[in-house]
């Protein structure tokens, strides 16, 4: 019988899964949506400079490669987070908020 190129009985039995290449060891897309979230929620109260961007890359990643069909959390987070950073930029610049009456 003719050997079959680097195909044995095993690999026949245990096909390597065409779903994913990465082993699932992180934190999985709705966690990270979450916790983006949760961080441009916190971020418009304290240290919008430092949740602002977290939100936005938490959110990125939970997202994956496509924005259509996002996750709700995750495109949120990703919004918020930039308004937040954007509004903590503004702040640190020490422009006066907006409508001016301080």
């Amino acid at each position: 019988m003719m050997a079959g190129f680097g195909h044995t009985a095993r690999t026949r039995r245990y096909p390597r899964s065409r779903s994913r290449m990465w082993s699932r060891g992180g934190p999985d897309r709705a966690t990270l949506g979450m916790a983006g979230l949760i961080c441009a929620i916190a971020g418009f109260f304290v240290l919008g400079i430092v949740l602002g961007p977290a939100a936005v890359v938490s959110g990125r990643l939970a997202m994956g490669r496509r924005w259509s069909g996002a996750p709700g959390p995750a495109l949120v987070a990703v919004v918020l987070g930039a308004i937040d950073t954007l509004l903590a930029l503004i702040w640190s610049t020490g422009s006066p908020p907006t409508g001016g009456l301080l």
